[in-house]
């Protein structure tokens, strides 16, 4: 199962478990009151029976001064559960028959442990019953991503021909009419175009990230000039330094590519994205419109513009969480936003 697929599991499961788990609970709540009212009923039957032969060894059996008010009535207090019963013949003292409060607490006991290993049973028998119960409302879900996901490779398969056919006539038109403006536009579309695939194909794929060493002052300096060819208007300011990490190149070109490409995108008319290599840290930065809700921007399709689709930061804080970077934003509406990587866990020393 995907994070997706997981997490409707474990909410079906949890709502379905609960659910039974809290009205079992208050049967078997309701069945210990019965059972302690049918103890006290066999006590005071007992007691009673035991007022007419005396022949009772579990009852301690002592006389008291008549109190019509108390006769024929199961009584207790912190030491004793007790009854009165009439003596024949005498106006002046009644039978007390009582039953020691140690010996009741253990009968008691002896209730809930037997009402306890039902619950336990029960709940064991609730537990199976919510996992095929939310397997099976999770089927319908899983076929609808399965066939999502299918699509949407289909179709990125099929982005291949013409993006390969639009590449080689662009190189072809240069060739025949040399550089322009106009063709080197076309290249940088089909290079964003691409990108998107590989966001999209990052964004279905849940296989293993596999390490490797580089050099991430390089990596960044070449995504840099990717995007400044396609936001010329945009001045790209770095400082940049060497910094070793050992995680997956690929996914790191992804990170910086979407980030270098939202502070571009969304920033002001010959605006300003300024990339920094502090310590174990990159930062880039812009002078953009900036972000209103930040604590929803790595969210799934969530935007707050009508460029975006409300993917790419998404699939940043996967490949983020799933590479060992910390990945913190801050931002203001109207002077810019600030993304910081922490690369920490990805460097020897």
């Amino acid at each position: 199962m995907n994070r997706i697929e997981l997490e409707s599991f474990a909410k079906s499961f949890g709502l379905f478990f609960i659910s039974l788990s809290l009205l079992a609970s208050s049967l078997y709540y309701t069945s210990y009151g019965k059972e302690k009212t049918v103890l006290d009923e066999q006590i005071y039957s007992q007691m009673r029976l035991c007022s007419f032969d005396l022949k009772c060894e579990q009852f301690s059996i002592g006389f008291e001064e008549i109190n019509n008010d108390y006769l024929y009535r199961l009584l207790d207090n912190e030491s004793e559960i007790y009854s009165y019963f009439p003596i024949s013949k005498s106006e002046q003292f009644v039978l007390k028959f009582s039953y020691s409060i140690k010996e009741y607490k253990k009968d008691l006991h002896k209730i809930e442990i037997e009402l306890v290993k039902e619950f336990v049973i029960v709940l064991m028998v609730i537990a199976i019953l919510s996992i095929l119960f939310s397997l099976y409302a999770l089927y319908p879900l899983r076929s609808a991503l399965h066939l999502t996901k299918e699509f949407v490779r289909d179709i990125l398969h099929d982005f291949n021909t013409p993006l390969s056919s639009l590449r080689l006539n662009a190189s072809l038109l240069i060739k025949e009419y040399g550089h322009n403006r106009k063709l080197e536009r076309i290249e940088q579309s089909v290079d964003k175009i691409l990108s998107l695939q590989n966001n999209l194909r990052g964004y279905l794929d849940e296989h293993a990230l596999a390490d490797e060493i580089f050099d991430l002052m390089p990596l960044v300096d070449t995504r840099i000039e990717m995007i400044r060819k396609i936001y010329p208007d945009i001045t790209f300011k770095k400082e940049l330094h060497s910094l070793e990490l050992s995680t997956n190149r690929d996914a790191m070109e992804r990170i910086v590519d979407n980030l270098l490409t939202n502070a571009a995108k969304y920033n002001k008319e010959n605006g300003l994205v300024y990339i920094k290599l502090q310590d174990k840290n990159l930062i880039i930065s812009d002078t953009g419109s900036g972000i209103r809700d930040s604590s929803k921007v790595f969210k799934r399709f969530y935007t707050e513009n009508a460029k975006g689709v409300g993917i790419g930061l998404h699939i940043v804080k996967k490949l983020c969480d799933a590479l060992g970077i910390t990945i913190s934003l801050k931002s203001e509406v109207g002077k810019g936003s600030l993304f910081a990587l922490n690369f920490s866990r990805l460097t020897k020393s």
